[in-house]
């Protein structure tokens, strides 16, 4: 989970197995910061009602994610123009990626895998700081 200018809030790892929508919560619990986001923006895979049920009702979080295919459109075009700025989400990731050890995922368990991932997440904000 990053924040609206790409720096990283939360980090979770699971296995490939589960769905995204089954994740959201858990990477919720795992917070850096003190505080939560109001919004969170996700792709097509997050858009569950169930999902924003629980989120608005346990953490008081709205969702924010493109429809399905195949549903009915449950949000308007106003909200969905802060999807647009998703791409701040995926320079994180691109930032992750420039850790060689990350992306050959040379880590076999995973508690291992996420202590470089944190460690490259600290990394990413020391050098925020050091500017």
């Amino acid at each position: 989970m990053a924040d609206a200018a790409g720096f990283p809030l939360a980090l979770h790892v699971a296995s490939a197995s589960p769905h995204e929508v089954t994740l959201v919560e858990d990477t919720l619990d795992r917070t850096f910061t003190t505080e939560l986001p109001g919004r969170l923006v996700g792709d097509k895979a997050c858009d569950s009602d169930k999902l924003d049920a629980r989120l608005e009702e346990a953490w008081g979080i709205e969702m924010i994610a493109p429809n399905r295919k195949k549903r009915a459109k449950t949000q308007d075009g106003r909200l969905l123009r802060r999807y647009r700025r998703r791409w701040k989400v995926e320079r994180l990731f691109a930032w992750l990626h420039n850790f060689r050890r990350l992306v050959a995922r040379y880590e076999f368990h995973a508690e291992n895998f996420l202590a470089m991932a944190q460690l490259g997440c600290i990394m990413i904000l020391l050098r925020l700081i050091m500017r």
